[in-house]
């Protein structure tokens, strides 16, 4: 990769924080799930620094090019994200469920609470 390739993907890494965390104070996104984000910079700024890392683990992992370690690299990301995501819709939608539920049992107390002081 050419130094010119290195500096602009730095430089558009940082901007990407950058604007993340304007985000972030702007309460557009959660720190938590922005946190998965700045780990993908951070390892997109490593192997942006250290070419050579992308390489070793290429041969590690004894896949034939580069290119195609960072399309698995990318497809575990997703996977990951896909994941996270999905664990917290299931909880999202499981207090949901639970809020429906309460919501239902103080409205029939207070209906019969109003029938029983004569408001029915």
């Amino acid at each position: 990769m050419s130094l010119r390739t290195q500096i602009i993907v730095a430089v558009a890494v940082i901007i990407a924080l950058l604007v993340l965390s304007g985000m972030i104070k702007k309460k557009k996104i959660e720190v938590r799930f922005a946190l998965i984000w700045y780990l993908l910079a951070l390892v997109i700024l490593v192997l942006d620094i250290f070419p050579g890392l992308l390489d070793k683990a290429t041969a590690f992992m004894g896949v034939g090019l580069a290119v195609n370690m960072l399309f698995f690299m990318g497809f575990c990301f997703a996977l990951v994200i896909i994941f996270v995501m999905t664990l917290w819709v299931s909880r999202l939608s499981m207090k949901v469920k639970q809020l429906t539920q309460e919501l239902a049992l103080l409205d029939k107390k207070l209906s019969e609470t109003d029938m029983a002081q004569g408001k029915g």
